[in-house]
């Protein structure tokens, strides 16, 4: 295989044909074109008939509809109405939203590649429109989806790495598939932290060698935080309407935090894993990740496909019934102050701005209730050492399945992806290694090994019996929230139960900051509802200002220079041990 340069793979397909002319001043500022999100916020919601009958009209005010055609800002069902009304075209918002790709992708990173058929599919959209065919509650909305989502179509499916490059997916994933049923136009891929994060040590979140850095928006030196960064800084800097982002630890909710997002990790078993290039299905799920509560809950209706432990549930189609007013009255919500000191991931500065929106809670009437979810430092890293082992067994097994349903390929194993890196190191592993590649290498393959099975065992009895559970059942809660960038993520990772990423504001610095908040099985209705009533009493969107200046690029790591075939990590007694916090990437304090 000939390998191009990375940069040469960046924005592939599409965007050469555009015009590259700057925005024009009123296509960057915050309610152009007199389209205000937040005269918008408190609309009466709609059931999921009206919203696949082109129901979306009835959320937004008709002034609205008869507006100029902004989309800076919009929502969800903000531009469909500016559709409907024949103010806007998917046409003319893909095409702007491709123009706003040119001009900041240079800067951000945050997409991969651009869809060359974007365009062609948003005129039949609107030809169907025309004709009163609507595919349901994205028809016409361009959507960015994370590179390790498959797409049948002219794009690359490589989770970043330059090993995929030029293999053919069988089909679309399951979660590709729906967005475009309900008639969504894919834009492209998201740039993302190169395999998920689950690579090497990288001493930085959201690098691939296809797409290179990822920027915050926000503050350009800030960590976009991973791997879902291009997701995340996509959405927050209006370059598409939605995208969709991967979780198997942190990756939805933590990029989702540093970048002012609402990101919902589900409940595993709520969104089909089929075409998604895994790390470990027991804790692995895609999530939407938008600028509104409003456009979450419209996508997680669109996107939900329950398999496994979901299957057989009672599960809404709907889930903008449960966006009102007046939901944290009476809430009682769990405070676990571990994850606000700085030896569970908590960051000073963010801290003070996630104890905003505590006291914005308790002002809508919730109340915040002490609680233990239980000290995942205990016994030498226990908790977090079994899920890295889980996890490592897992993705050994489960990427050789993966990749056997690709073709015009030779990546088949996991030692082959190993092989490939080694080959091409300089393109690779100029900035970090493979350490985590080879732990996982050296597993059994067997998911049936008795070391694998006891380590899922007991990080489930932790993070789900004695942990959430416990905690919910013993409180009375209805969630349980802890600040962004901390170390909380991972309980509900490990649970497999949601995890929702709330805004609320910006540091005097410009970090974006919010809250975490988790529940129970299946509890996505109560974190929407919940989330919804605090995002409309505290309004936290505002715009990016690119902040800030990039920062240099890292040193050479010297890898390629002393490199050898043998494996510079080793499993001790078939498990792993880990310094840093899978979600956030951040080192334990020892």
């Amino acid at each position: 295989m000939t390998i191009k340069h990375p940069a040469e793979f960046v924005l592939a397909g599409g965007l050469g044909n555009l015009e590259n002319r700057a925005m024009k001043p009123r296509d960057i500022t915050a309610n152009g074109d007199g389209v205000s999100r937040r005269k918008f916020l408190g609309t009466t919601l709609v059931g999921s008939a009206a919203l696949l009958a082109g129901g979306l009209n009835s959320l937004v005010p008709r002034s609205l509809s008869a507006a100029a055609p902004s989309f800076i800002e919009a929502t969800i069902p903000e531009l469909q109405a500016l559709m409907s009304s024949g103010a806007l075209t998917s046409v003319q918002l893909t095409t702007r939203y491709l123009h706003r790709i040119a001009r900041f992708n240079p800067l951000l990173h945050a997409v991969i590649e651009t869809n060359p058929d974007a365009l062609a599919i948003a005129a039949t959209l609107d030809a169907e429109r025309q004709s009163g065919q609507l595919r349901g509650p994205l028809h016409g909305i361009p959507i960015l989806v994370k590179d390790n989502l498959a797409t049948a179509d002219k794009m690359q499916t490589t989770a970043g790495s330059l090993a995929l490059v030029g293999s053919i997916v069988p089909s679309d994933s399951v979660v590709v598939n729906r967005l475009r049923a309900a008639g969504a136009v894919i834009l492209g891929k998201a740039n993302l932290s190169e395999w998920a994060n689950f690579r090497g040590n990288a001493p930085f979140n959201g690098w691939s060698a296809r797409g290179g850095f990822t920027r915050d928006p926000y503050l350009l030196s800030f960590d976009p935080c991973g791997s879902s960064s291009g997701s995340a800084v996509a959405a927050a800097a209006n370059l598409c309407a939605a995208t969709v982002g991967t979780e198997t630890d942190g990756s939805v909710v933590c990029p989702s935090g540093n970048n002012l997002n609402v990101g919902l990790k589900p409940t595993v078993g709520l969104v089909s894993q089929d075409g998604i290039i895994p790390i470990a299905h027991s804790q692995d799920t895609a999530g939407p990740m938008c600028r509104t509560v409003t456009d979450v809950a419209i996508m997680l209706g669109v996107m939900q496909s329950p398999f496994g432990p979901v299957s057989g549930q009672n599960v809404p189609s709907d889930y903008m019934q449960f966006l009102q007013l007046g939901s944290l009255k009476g809430a009682r919500i769990g405070i676990d102050k571990r994850y606000f000191s700085h030896a569970f991931g908590g960051e000073n500065d963010l801290v003070k701005v996630a104890k905003q929106g505590l006291d914005a809670m308790r002002s809508l009437g919730a109340t915040l209730v002490p609680t233990d979810t239980g000290n995942p430092f205990k016994q030498n890293f226990k908790f977090y050492n079994d899920e890295f082992t889980v996890l490592l067994y897992e993705f050994k097994v489960q990427i050789a399945q993966y990749l056997a349903g690709l073709s015009n390929t030779t990546m088949h194993t996991l030692a082959d992806l190993i092989a490939f890196d080694i080959a091409h190191c300089e393109e690779e592993m100029k900035y970090f290694g493979q350490e985590v590649f080879e732990l996982a290498e050296q597993t059994s393959g067997d998911l049936n090994d008795p070391v694998y099975l006891s380590a899922r065992a007991d990080n489930l009895t932790f993070a789900r019996t004695n942990g959430i559970d416990a905690a919910l059942r013993k409180d009375r809660l209805d969630a349980i929230v802890a600040p962004t960038y901390s170390f909380a993520s991972s309980l509900p990772a490990v649970a497999g139960y949601p995890n929702l990423s709330i805004p609320v504001g910006l540091t005097p610095e410009g970090k974006p900051a919010g809250l975490w908040m988790y529940s129970g099985f299946l509890k996505e209705p109560t974190l929407l509802a919940l989330a919804y009533d605090l995002e409309q009493a505290i309004k936290p969107r505002t715009q990016p200002q690119f902040l800030g200046s990039v920062p240099p690029e890292p040193p050479d790591a010297g890898i390629c220079a002393t490199l050898t075939a043998a494996a510079t990590a080793k499993l001790v007694n078939g498990r792993a041990q880990i310094s840093h916090h899978i979600g956030t990437g951040k080192p334990f304090i020892q």
